[in-house]
């Protein structure tokens, strides 16, 4: 205990000192930038694909909480009724621009937590923020689909392949555990890359779990949250989608920013315990 202790303070200590709130707040900001422009990005290529209007606002009512969807469904009609080619290419430059940037954020903020200075090229920096970028939206995709449209996967393998009761909870298990494991997986190049540090694969881990466990049980918590017990609508009328978004965002910038302070105490334990060790002998 007297250990969980310890390292309760230090995480709280590193949590204020590294102002982390605030750094969560601008990547708020950041993601807030870049949601538009990847919805369009999505709802630009149903045009070309036999899916109506109607099944494209289901869909959106069943990912996002109402007064998000409420907010977008006009121009997700608009859009996906007629083929734009040149929004689409505007959709994905800015996306990836705005998006790259909110990661080139969180770049800054885990040098900063390393205490290291970043002196790699800036076009390798950019670069490898926009690898992340692409990273984080495919992570983000599995991660919220697997969870939220499982039964309607299972109900679609079912209707080709006979699952008995056993196969199908194996399935229901499964697809939380890939959620889990995908996002893991993107949180360890996010720890591994962003830093301007090398960090063994071991010094990464704990971060990279506990931030992956996290927030999907605070994303899901928090979309229950919202769908059941509060409207957002009432207080901030038609800003209320908005609103939700930034504190989503907030919370999930939070939980990537404690994500890599965890590994920093990590790191600094086994460092310490390797100049100890080398001391010694």
């Amino acid at each position: 205990m007297s250990t969980i202790k310890k390292y309760s303070q230090l995480f709280l200590e590193k949590f204020q000192t590294d102002q982390v709130p605030l750094l969560a707040a601008a990547l708020a900001y950041y993601f807030l930038l870049s949601i538009v422009p990847l919805f369009l990005i999505g709802f630009t290529l149903i045009p070309y694909f036999p899916i109506s209007a109607e099944e494209a606002v289901s869909f959106t009512n069943q990912l996002l909480p109402n007064e998000l969807a409420i907010l977008l469904e006009e121009n997700i009609v608009s859009i996906v009724e007629v083929p734009r080619g040149g929004l689409l290419t505007l959709g994905i430059i800015g996306a990836l621009w705005s998006s790259s940037a909110a990661m080139n954020a969180f770049i800054k903020a885990t040098n900063a937590a390393y205490e290291v200075e970043e002196t790699r090229n800036m076009l390798i920096v950019r670069l490898t923020a926009l690898i992340l970028t692409l990273s984080m939206i495919f992570a983000f995709i599995i991660a919220i689909t697997l969870p939220l449209f499982g039964d309607l996967i299972l109900q679609f393998i079912t209707s080709f392949v006979g699952l008995t009761s056993a196969m199908s909870l194996l399935f229901q298990v499964l697809r939380w555990l890939l959620s889990i494991t995908v996002l893991t997986g993107f949180l360890l190049l996010l720890y591994r890359f962003a830093p301007n540090k090398r960090l063994p694969l071991k010094h990464i881990l704990p971060g990279a779990i506990t931030a992956s466990v996290l927030w999907q049980l605070i994303s899901f918590g928090f979309s229950f949250y919202i769908s059941n017990f509060s409207n957002y609508s009432a207080t901030y009328g038609s800003l209320g989608g908005i609103i939700i978004l930034l504190i989503w965002f907030y919370l999930t910038g939070m939980i990537f920013l404690s994500g890599a302070i965890i590994n920093v105490l990590y790191n600094d334990k086994r460092s310490k315990g390797v100049e100890n060790e080398q001391q010694v002998s």
